[in-house]
């Protein structure tokens, strides 16, 4: 891999040579954070080596701007690491990194290597590998970047212990929103408080725009030369690159949304595509913002009296609760997890995921900020996007996939479970208690996205029905033994039963005619 674009890392990181240390540690891109890392390190300083891999970046089409933000926040890192006086090599290679330590280990022979347990399961057996290799000069220590021992819980969680207890044993052993033994104003959880549509002409603080320096201008350049034909779009880009960038978004987030992140957590607007969502979780899964500090300042708000209880909450929860959560499952089911299929389902993803263009206009709305930033919030993922897959009948390996190479927060360790878990129900029901689907009324609900629409939610079939009415009942009825077997959900097989044979009809008949027409990729 040329380093034709790696000119501010050639001339501001004194070229090294690593047969002339003993020590050396290995740092992935999503374990950027010294803190995290053992307190020897900063002690001893060894031999730091990062790899940049154009393997890894081809392995999937990743959204251009995914793989800017990881390689300029990896750069950045490894400067800043450098004028904290560590010595950095930092290496590329046309293959992946781990062929790329076993010739400098080859080549090195008196150099030892450390390395942290990879979040990601392909990242961790490579790694391995490289240690079975070298034997005693390799050694791996357990990953830090998260809050709950994953050995700890990873069996019962795969067993289907839900989300909600392992919330409440978080909630006791961090100590947050904690009266003794007793959660913070009584209740565990104040999601009821938390479903509120956005009001008309609300105003929204607008998140801070990082400008692109030097470093990150490399990275653009080299992404559009080197990975061209990839999802995304590489112009615009504002996400922070270093630690210190990211706390200031954190300290953004906590000062001017947290506030009312809660009452809007589920809601969606007409060319609102943030909202007052943190936008952090890139920060927290790159290891740029540790999760402890986004709850600590999270709680802080609370008792200083700045952000309401039910919005610290929610924040809180979706950290130590959710993210943690989904982590522990993907160690508990991987690897037989990634070909879960529940309703063996094999379509291609509609060719919209791909363009953006669709007549559907919450289609539009989700899928636009995804393709111009990598971003979206978790309700368009769950309730729009991922719902229709579902309701279009796509295999859910597929959408995993798609989640997985255009979002720029996203890893398997997070993806896989919430795709294939939770939103398709694709590991028939270990995580989420019922499949993710609805009709066009949630939609309409949440945002104002049906005013804007050429499909009528006041329609239920037929070609200017919107296609969430009666994909949704076909869903219900072609997947009747599911949902009968689920108490939550059994009644809308009883509801569709109870219909009369000429609604049934319509409805059978607009789903196949629109299933029939959706072009795929």
């Amino acid at each position: 891999m040329s380093r034709t674009y790696l000119s501010h890392i050639d001339s501001s990181i004194e070229k090294v040579n690593p047969g002339n240390y003993r020590k050396a540690v290995f740092i992935l891109h999503d374990q950027l954070n010294l803190d995290a890392w053992p307190s020897w390190i900063r002690e001893e300083k060894p031999l730091l080596i990062f790899i940049e891999s154009a393997e890894k970046g081809n392995s999937l089409p990743y959204h251009k701007k995914k793989l800017i933000y990881l390689l300029s926040s990896m750069r950045h890192f490894a400067l800043e690491c450098a004028e904290d006086g560590f010595p950095v090599l930092y290496h590329t290679t046309e293959e992946h990194y781990d062929d790329a330590l076993q010739e400098i280990l080859s080549e090195n022979k008196d150099l030892g290597l450390t390395f942290m347990t990879p979040s990601e399961w392909d990242s961790r057996e490579r790694l391995r590998e490289v240690k079975d290799s070298f034997e005693k000069r390799v050694e791996e220590i357990p990953n830090n970047f998260f809050l709950a021992d994953a050995e700890e819980y990873k069996e019962k969680v795969a067993g289907g212990w839900v989300m909600e207890y392992f919330y409440r044993e978080m909630r006791r052993k961090t100590g947050y929103l904690m009266n003794g033994d007793q959660p913070e104003g009584g209740e565990w959880n104040y999601d009821e408080e938390n479903r509120e549509k956005l009001p008309k002409n609300h105003p929204i603080p607008k998140i801070a725009e990082t400008e692109v320096d030097e470093v990150t201008q490399e990275v653009i350049d080299m992404v559009e030369e080197w990975f061209p034909d990839h999802f995304g779009e590489s112009n615009n880009f504002t996400y922070a690159v270093t630690r210190r960038q990211a706390l200031y978004r954190l300290n953004e987030f906590i000062d001017e949304r947290l506030d009312e992140f809660g009452p809007y957590e589920d809601a969606m607007a007409q060319g609102e595509y943030d909202l007052f969502h943190s936008h952090l979780s890139l920060y927290m899964n790159n290891g740029l913002i540790l999760p402890k500090e986004a709850c600590d300042k999270a709680e802080e708000a609370y008792e200083n009296g700045s952000a309401r209880l039910n919005s610290v909450e929610g924040f809180i929860r979706q950290i130590i609760g959710w993210r943690e959560y989904v982590r522990i499952y993907y160690e508990g089911m991987m690897p037989e997890v990634r070909e879960a299929n529940h309703f063996d389902f094999t379509n291609k993803l509609p060719e919209m995921y791909w363009s953006g263009e669709t007549k559907m206009n919450c289609m539009n709305e989700c899928l636009k900020p995804v393709i111009k930033k990598g971003y979206s919030h978790h309700i368009p993922r769950l309730m729009v996007l991922s719902n229709f897959s579902n309701l279009t009948e796509t295999d859910p390996r597929e959408l995993n996939r798609w989640f997985h190479l255009a979002y720029v927060d996203a890893y398997e360790w997070v993806v896989l479970p919430n795709v294939l878990g939770m939103s398709t129900f694709a590991d028939g029901g270990v995580l989420a208690s019922k499949p993710y689907v609805s009709s066009g009324n949630y939609i309409n609900k949440m945002s104002d996205y049906c005013k804007h629409c050429e499909y009528k939610i006041s329609k239920k079939t037929g070609e200017e029905a919107c296609p969430f009415n009666y994909l949704y009942w076909n869903f219900i009825d072609k997947q009747r033994d599911t949902f009968t077997e689920n108490g939550r959900a059994n009644f809308m097989v009883n509801m569709f039963d109870k219909r009369d044979e000429e609604d049934k009809k319509a409805i059978w008949e607009s789903s196949e005619k629109f299933l029939n027409e959706l072009n795929r990729s």
